[in-house]
Formats: C-alpha cells, sequence, structure tokens
C-alpha cells in the first residue's frame, strides 16, 4: 500500500471508530444504566461525558499535531481511544464508565483533528484533496449510523459491553496502521501555550457539564456555577490568546471570511442535525415504543444517502465555492428537518424515512465540504489546528442543540404520546431553523480569501527560539 492510501486509510478509519465509541451509548443506554446501577444523573453522564473529552480537546490535540508531529498525535489518539475503551468495557460503576468516556473522548480529538491534518499534508493538490475530505466525510456520517446499530446488535447477542471491546481492538488496529504513514508538521515549532490550553480544557468542560446536568433543572446553584464560570474561563482564554505571542489559536482567523463561514457551518450541523439524531433513538422508544435496534437500522436512512453524496462531492463543479457548497448543504439538511416534522401519534417508522433521506443527502456534502474548508481556510501547515477548530465548534454546536431539542420538546404535562409528538414537531422546527438559518450566515459571511499565513510562519527558526 502506498504512502497516500495508507494515510487516507488511517484518518478515515480514525475518524469511523471515534464516531463509533461516540454514538455507541445512543442505542443501549438503558442496560448500561441497568448494568452499572447508575440514575437519572448518571444516565445524563453517560450519554454527555464523551462530549467533554471532545470539545474541550479538539482545538488542543490539533494544534499539538501541527507543531509536535501529526502522525505521532494520531497513533497517540488511538491508543488512549482504545485504552478509554478498556476500561469502560471494565467498568463496574458509573462514575468509572463516565471518566473512561472523557478519557475516550480526548483520544478520538487526536483521531478526527489529527486525521485532517494528516490528509491536508499528503494531499497538496485540490483535486486529489476533495476526493480525501469526500472519503473523511463519508467515514464521519457512516460511524454515526454504524455506532448505535454495532452496540445495539452485540447487545442483543451478548452485551453491552461487548462494542467497546471491539473498540480496543479497532483503536489498536489504526494505530498499527497509521505507524506506517509519514511524519509531518509546520516547518517552525511555536511555544506550547500552556495557559491557553489550560483555559480553553476547564472552560469548556465547565460549559459541556453545565448544559449536561442542567437538563435536571437549570435553577441549582451547581449548574449555574458550572455555566458561570466556563464563560469567565472562556474569556480568560480569549484575552490570554489576545495577549501572548504564541497563541494556541490566532483570534485574527475568525477575520477571515472563509474561516468564519466553515465555523459557523459547522456550529450549524451540531445545533441542528446533529442534535435531532441525538433525540430520534430515544424519542422513538418513548414515544412509540420502538426498539434501540429498530432505531438503529432507521438511522441508516440517514447515514447511507450521507456516505453516498460524501464521496460524490469531489465531482461537484469547481467553480462552486466551498461558502456555496456549505450554504447549499445546510438549506437541504433544513429541508430534511422540516419533513421530519408534522407527525402524530399514530405514524409509522416510515414516516420518518423522507426526512431522513433528505437530510442525510445534505449531510454527507455538508461534511466533505467541512473537512475541505477547515484546512483550506487556515494558513499552509496548520491543518491540524483548522480541522481542530472546526469540529470544536460542531460538537460545541451539537451540546448545545441537544439541550435546547431537550428543553423545547419537553411535554408540559403527562409525557404522554400526543405530548411526546407534539414536543418532537416543536424541536425539528426549531433546528431547521438553525440549519436556514446557518446557510444564510454563511452566505453573509463573503467568499473565501486567499489565505495568508501568519507571521510565525515567516520567521526563521533562530526567531522562533528567541521568541
Amino acid at each position: 500500500m502506498d504512502i497516500a492510501r495508507r494515510t487516507l486509510l488511517s484518518a478515515s478509519l480514525g475518524t469511523l471508530i471515534a464516531m463509533v465509541a461516540f454514538t455507541a451509548p445512543l442505542s443501549t443506554v438503558n442496560p448500561i444504566v441497568a448494568g452499572l446501577g447508575a440514575g437519572v444523573t448518571g444516565r445524563t453522564w453517560i450519554l454527555s461525558s464523551m462530549s467533554i473529552g471532545l470539545g474541550a480537546f479538539l482545538l488542543t490535540t490539533g494544534r499539538l499535531a501541527d507543531d509536535y508531529g501529526r502522525r505521532r498525535t494520531f497513533v497517540a489518539g488511538a491508543l488512549l481511544l482504545a485504552a478509554g475503551a478498556l476500561v469502560t468495557a471494565l467498568a463496574q460503576d458509573a462514575v468509572v464508565f463516565v471518566l473512561a468516556r472523557v478519557v475516550e473522548g480526548v483520544g478520538a480529538a487526536a483521531l478526527i483533528a489529527t486525521g485532517l491534518g494528516m490528509l491536508a499534508a499528503t494531499f497538496p493538490d485540490p483535486g486529489r484533496r476533495a476526493h480525501a475530505t469526500g472519503v473523511w466525510g463519508a467515514s464521519l456520517g457512516a460511524g454515526i449510523a454504524v455506532g448505535p446499530l454495532l452496540s445495539s446488535g452485540l447487545t442483543l447477542a451478548h452485551s453491552w459491553r461487548d462494542v467497546y471491546v471491539v473498540l480496543v481492538a479497532a483503536g489498536v488496529a489504526v494505530a498499527m496502521t497509521a505507524r506506517g504513514c509519514p511524519e509531518s508538521r509546520t516547518p517552525y515549532r511555536a511555544r506550547l501555550d500552556v495557559l491557553g490550553v489550560t483555559l480553553l480544557a476547564l472552560g469548556t468542560s465547565a460549559v459541556l457539564a453545565g448544559l449536561a446536568e442542567g437538563r435536571q433543572g437549570w435553577g441549582r446553584l451547581f449548574v449555574v456555577g458550572l455555566l458561570v464560570a466556563g464563560v469567565v474561563l472562556l474569556a480568560g482564554f480569549v484575552v490570554a490568546e489576545r495577549h501572548t505571542d504564541h497563541p494556541m489559536l490566532d483570534l485574527g482567523l475568525f477575520r477571515r471570511p472563509a474561516f468564519a463561514a466553515v465555523s459557523l457551518a459547522a456550529a450549524a450541523t451540531g445545533m441542528g442535525v446533529i442534535a435531532v439524531l441525538s433525540y430520534l433513538s430515544g424519542f422513538l422508544g418513548v414515544a412509540y415504543g420502538r426498539s434501540a435496534w429498530a432505531a438503529a437500522w432507521l438511522m441508516l436512512t440517514w447515514s447511507a444517502p450521507s456516505v453516498v453524496t460524501a464521496l460524490a462531492a469531489r465531482r461537484l463543479p469547481e467553480h462552486w465555492t466551498g461558502r456555496a457548497r456549505m450554504a447549499a448543504a445546510l438549506t437541504v439538511i433544513g429541508i430534511g428537518l422540516l419533513l421530519l416534522g408534522g407527525i402524530s401519534a399514530g405514524s409509522g417508522l416510515a414516516r420518518f424515512v423522507p426526512g431522513l433521506l433528505v437530510a442525510g443527502v445534505g449531510s454527507g456534502f455538508l461534511n466533505a465540504a467541512l473537512g475541505r474548508e477547515s484546512v483550506a481556510s487556515v494558513p499552509e501547515g496548520q491543518g491540524g489546528l483548522g480541522s481542530g477548530a472546526n469540529n470544536t465548534a460542531r460538537y460545541l454546536g451539537s451540546a448545545l442543540g441537544v439541550t435546547i431539542v431537550s428543553v423545547v420538546a419537553a411535554p408540559s404535562g403527562a409525557a404522554t404520546t400526543g405530548a411526546l409528538v407534539d414536543g418532537w414537531n416543536r424541536a425539528v422546527l426549531v433546528t431547521a431553523a438553525v440549519s436556514l438559518v446557518g446557510a444564510l450566515a454563511v452566505v453573509l459571511v463573503g467568499e473565501r480569501a486567499p489565505a495568508q499565513a501568519p507571521e510565525v510562519e515567516n520567521r526563521s527558526p533562530q526567531e522562533v527560539d528567541a521568541a
């Protein structure tokens, strides 16, 4: 196998297993809660814990990969995910399970952010890069659907723990495959921004924890304290980045139309379609009595077209700009989400298929566009940073979107089927609006400007060392 194919295989499989790990508990949360003796709060954390590791470390691992070695960071992420999955498989109480899921999230963050950085370094030609990011986008969509399907299937056959054993083997296999990939990093390594890393990790973790805890009641002092602390820490991160000569994230990137547009698109997909899909399995079980296995198969009607269109995205006309592709894809997703509305208490699973198919088509094109634009919107050699920033926006948007959906969809009074259905109809209207407004925002941000390397890229090694 040549180097380019090995790199594409490693990055795609790494993203696939990261998403399988992320979505696996969606279909098996009930047996996990029963097996670990977890209560209502434990259930929330079982579903939300991996998001903390992902959201807190996507940007950090992307920057570390650019500066210290993309292959090295990718391999470390695969082994870290495998280690977290091993502890998860053996966990006997909810606390250990949740902490291991956070570790899985950190490993997954390294795989997702660094994988795109490896592709950017290996495929400098725009045409070949478009193909590579399309494959990467297909693996993202496939992983979201494979996770619940594999998890629920193995649970029916034996135990909910089996999927984590599979993840251990998959993580080790990806690490071994990636060891044959070439190493790459930026020419001039900047000093590690320890303060920035710390503030971002703590601030993001506090916000995500506050959103998770808030679903059990927003007025509690603990919840308010977490959210306030998170906002203060993130504000401190912004201040620190503005006053250091070696920032982890150059805030000037947000003045680039391309970077702003891809960040908005990523946040919109997290708050829109990903939030709805995260809620779908539980809703079908509670409102219609459908099994997790049936819900996982229904997810394929979204995933299958997303895989096909992500692979086909490279055939779109080259004169279609990244902004146009992202805005069009978000519009298609918004239409698909609207089609998911208007259900009744007597609706069957087939009623959800048209909306999921349409949303899947848009999601595939969007995943491919996000992969390409996230590395094209940053200076050459900072693909890991671009991917990390983009996926941070996606997963922070997802955490906020899931919270909004859970609040909007919550029935007033008794949780009857009619009340649950009314809540679902409200939720899909809100998330469709998010997608359509996101499409408009991407259009208004402006055309992609040519990337300009930051000042540090033009320094000599002596100047960098002196800094």
